[in-house]
């Protein structure tokens, strides 16, 4: 049709739209014309008032734009304000008269079907039911409305509901302009159902998508979506259902003769009666199937039965579901998380995918934002399948248990002939470190010191096209470093000295978890030597109160400009940079390159740094090192002593030395090839935001960071070309947006289902939340929940509560008593932090920062792995 027409048509028939229309009709109506177009869907003869009728509504609205100005100024918290000003917005919408040739034409449009036919008048926004954004339930619906005054009314009402408190809030939350969402109106004929209720596509709970629910229940399907009734459910499952339930339904929602609704009650007889047949059921997960096709993703789909006939009133996409890595096959696959293992959860731009992607030792898939591997053939032989689960269970209890979980199920996962897993990871044979000889670990940070001096030196004079040929041969360099035979023995022989004492010393000791202790203060972890360089810092900018006053009010990143117009600033702002120059590039989330470091966001550490200040005494990050040193060295003689005593105590003891010098040498050097990493990132991403810089100068740019939006091959295209597809950043913005709401999986399967993992426990107390012990001790105090480092204030004795820790968290971990994260295990970064600070500390706690509040007193165990919420 006349797409020129149609953006200025105040009506249109559902016939003439689909999902096209969006800006014209509405998520809403846009479906519903799209559905009415598939061969078979019955829906609901209707029109569409348009977003150009909202306009003219909208600019005859006394005072709108002020309001709006004033709306969009408000924080999503301040409820008060909001219902206010809402309330004020949607009285003056509702209060504005329909211009009389807008209401002719609605009136006229009615006349199809009889003044007195009853109608479902419903709100459709254009942001509403997108595949990023998920607004059901913010604006308003009603049903059985008879009578042009009465639907004129209603239109009004739909209009203004653009401005419920809800919707509003969830506007503000995700940074949405109010102005950049409009209303359309759908009037439907009404449906009077025998029974009606929800289908899902795919499992709405463990996402499978071969999986679909139908919920059903007698009359209007208002019943089943307010609440009033538990319905029936029926689960289907290759054209099969596979389970059902029958509820008691002993109340319904009615139509009124006179139009509007009401509760009715059910005959005493047909309560537990299922609203459908299975044969019904089957038939309409039928119809779901193709109305999914049609869509190309699983829907959330509103049904009624009215005469053994299904009709559709709505179909909106999950925004819930985790989305599947693309496979070029129809096989079963399982893929883990790599955010797991890398301590970063959240989502990343397709800039940082890409490049971790073309740096990684292993072949990686994007999803929601998320990186996998496919780990389907080392889980499919037997003679990989029992090493990969034992490493698993090593580094994520949770995670071992998901693939548990789904490998005793016999039918996802098929059994291979063993050289199909040959050259995967396994544990538990013979040394990979061998004996490895503690001088090669000086010699590994000295090759790559050099390496990232010859990148530096070498990319500052590469530009254009020129430069990303360089970047894939820098790539190369990068991977041979880290593959280097040599770190990976060196890496490896401080993680099973760490193995090897805390089972042998358990074994025949009885010590829990003895390395935590005998790691104290090991030499050579360049993260926790960074936590400690910060108390440096705070100790030059300690003597100077006018220093502390002026970083109290910092409130940008530039202050380090104006830093020596106060007493004592040149010294600390000379502090600071030298900070910078050693650890810099770090940042929350520092995997993904697109991330702000601390060298272009330095305000970010001035709450640790006053932290710092406030907490400690001059000198101690030496005293602190050397009190750990001390300690763990006489731990290490206490444990000595207790194995001479035993049967064969000598060689005993001898063994166990010669392990405690090899974790001391090693162990340290576990967090290297991360600053290694990171460091040639901070160089990587300077040389492309100045080619970004210079495509912004030319025009092709609008921003800078448009090119976050890109994979590393599409921003290499835009450099060639000169031209730029601004629709797909959008798009691409769009889409982190609502990654950025989602939840990754530990373990996700081909068909979509996100297994989660459990702890299989009975060692754990009532009421406690279980984790993985990762660093001995027990301390109790205030829970302090932090989601972003930025935001951290800490009083002395405070427990750091957050989703995951990278290394850039190591500065808040000198001034915390004890650590409790959702993420990790025995050897991420934060567990083996913690053990050298002593703090301790339990990792992989499920929802800890949801079932922990900030300021309760917790008691942390980082023996035994658990965490208590005291009274």
């Amino acid at each position: 049709m006349d797409g020129d027409r149609s953006d200025r048509a105040p009506l249109l028939d559902l016939r003439e739209v689909d999902e096209t229309q969006v800006s014209v009709v509405g998520g809403k109506a846009a479906h519903l014309g799209a559905l009415s177009r598939i061969d078979g869907i019955r829906v609901p003869a209707g029109f569409c008032v348009t977003t150009a009728a909202f306009r003219r509504i909208m600019a005859q609205t006394p005072s709108i734009d002020d309001r709006l100005d004033q709306l969009s100024h408000l924080s999503p918290d301040d409820r008060e304000a909001i219902s206010t000003l809402s309330a004020e917005i949607r009285r003056s919408v509702e209060e504005t008269p329909i211009p009389g040739d807008l209401a002719a034409a609605i009136t006229g449009a009615l006349a199809r079907f009889g003044e007195r036919a009853a109608y479902a008048v419903r709100s459709s926004a254009t942001a509403e039911d997108t595949p990023t954004a998920s607004f059901a339930g913010q604006q308003d619906t009603y049903l059985n409305v008879v009578g042009p005054e009465a639907i004129l009314r209603h239109v009004s009402r739909c209009w203004a509901s653009l401005f419920t408190e809800r919707a509003v809030i969830y506007r503000l939350r995700n940074g949405i302009d109010h102005r950049t969402v409009q209303m359309a109106v759908v009037v439907q004929q009404m449906v009077f159902p025998d029974a009606s209720g929800i289908l899902f596509t795919a499992d709405p709970v463990t996402g499978n998508r071969k999986v679909a629910t139908v919920d059903a229940s007698f009359g209007l399907g208002e019943a089943l979506v307010s609440g009033l009734v538990n319905p029936d459910v029926f689960t289907v499952r290759d054209g099969e259902v596979v389970a059902s339930t029958v509820a008691a339904k002993e109340r319904a929602v009615a139509a009124l003769p006179e139009g509007g609704t009401r509760e009715v009650a059910i005959d005493p007889q047909r309560q537990e009666q299922p609203a459908l047949t299975q044969a019904q059921a089957l038939r309409l997960v039928r119809i779901g199937r193709r109305i999914e096709a049609h869509f190309g993703r699983p829907q959330d789909i509103e049904w009624c039965l009215v005469d053994d006939d299904f009709q559709i009133v709505q179909s909106r996409p999950i925004t819930t579901l985790f989305p599947i890595p693309a496979a070029d096959d129809q096989e079963n696959h399982v893929y883990l998380s790599v955010g797991h293992q890398q301590m970063m959860t959240d989502a990343m731009r397709p800039l940082g995918l890409s490049m971790w992607q073309l740096t990684a030792m292993a072949p990686m898939l994007a999803a929601g934002g998320r990186l996998f591997v496919d780990a389907t053939r080392l889980l499919a032989s037997p003679a990989s399948r029992a090493g990969f689960l034992k490493m698993a269970g090593r580094d994520d209890p949770l995670m071992r248990d998901a693939l548990e979980t789904l490998l005793d199920r016999r039918d996802f996962v098929p059994t291979l002939p063993d050289q199909a897993g040959r050259g995967g990871p396994t544990t538990g044979g013979p040394s990979t470190s061998g004996e490895a000889d503690p001088a090669i670990v000086p010699q590994l940070i000295e090759r790559s010191e050099a390496s990232i001096a010859a990148l530096r030196r070498n990319i500052a004079t590469v530009t254009g096209t020129a430069l990303f040929d360089f970047l894939h041969e820098a790539f190369q360099e990068h991977k041979r470093v880290l593959s280097d035979p040599l770190n990976m023995q060196a890496i490896m022989a401080g993680m099973e000295a760490t193995w090897w004492l805390n089972d042998r010393l358990h074994e025949w000791l009885g010590d829990k978890n003895a390395a935590d202790t005998l790691t104290l203060s090991a030499p050579g972890n360049v993260t926790s030597e960074m936590g400690l360089a910060l108390l440096d810092v705070a100790d030059v900018i300690r003597p100077y109160p006018e220093v502390v006053a002026f970083l109290q009010d910092v409130a940008h990143d530039d202050f380090l400009d104006d830093l020596p117009k106060v007493t004592g600033g040149a010294e600390a702002r000379a502090a600071i940079e030298a900070y910078l120059d050693r650890y810099g590039m770090r940042c929350v989330g520092e995997i993904d390159i697109t991330r702000p470091r601390w060298s272009e966001r330095p305000g970010t550490l001035v709450p640790v740094l006053l932290d710092n200040i406030k907490l400690f005494e001059p000198g101690a990050a030496r005293r602190r090192f050397e009190q750990g040193r001390q300690k763990a060295r006489q731990q290490a003689q206490e444990v000595l002593t207790r194995l001479r005593a035993l049967p064969d105590g000598q060689q005993k003891a001898d063994e166990a030395a010669r392990m405690i010098d090899r974790v001391r040498a090693f162990i340290g050097y576990r967090e290297y090839p991360k600053y290694d990493i990171i460091s040639r990132y901070f160089v990587y991403k300077q040389a492309l935001l100045a080619e970004a810089e210079r495509l912004v100068g030319a025009g092709v740019l609008t921003e800078t960071e448009d090119v976050f939006y890109l994979t590393f091959q599409e921003f290499h295209e835009v450099v060639r070309s000169h031209r730029v597809d601004d629709e797909l950043i959008r798009q691409r913005r769009d889409a982190f947006r609502s990654h950025q709401a989602l939840t990754p999986p530990r373990v996700l399967t081909s068909d979509g289902e996100a297994i989660t993992g459990s702890y299989r426990r009975d060692d754990v107390p009532a009421g406690a939340l279980a984790g993985v012990p990762v660093s001995s001790g027990t301390v109790e105090g205030r829970a302090r929940v932090i989601l972003d480092m930025a935001q951290a204030d800490l009083e002395a004795g405070d427990i750091l509560v957050t989703a995951h820790t990278d290394p850039s968290w190591t500065p808040l971990f000198v001034g915390i008593a004890g650590l409790v994260t959702e993420v990790g295990g025995l050897m991420t970064h934060g567990a083996v932090i913690a053990r050298e600070y002593g703090l301790p500390a339990v990792v992989s706690v499920l929802d800890a920062t949801r079932l922990i509040r900030n300021g309760q007193r917790i008691r942390v165990h980082g023996s035994d792995g658990y965490v208590e919420i005291l009274p």
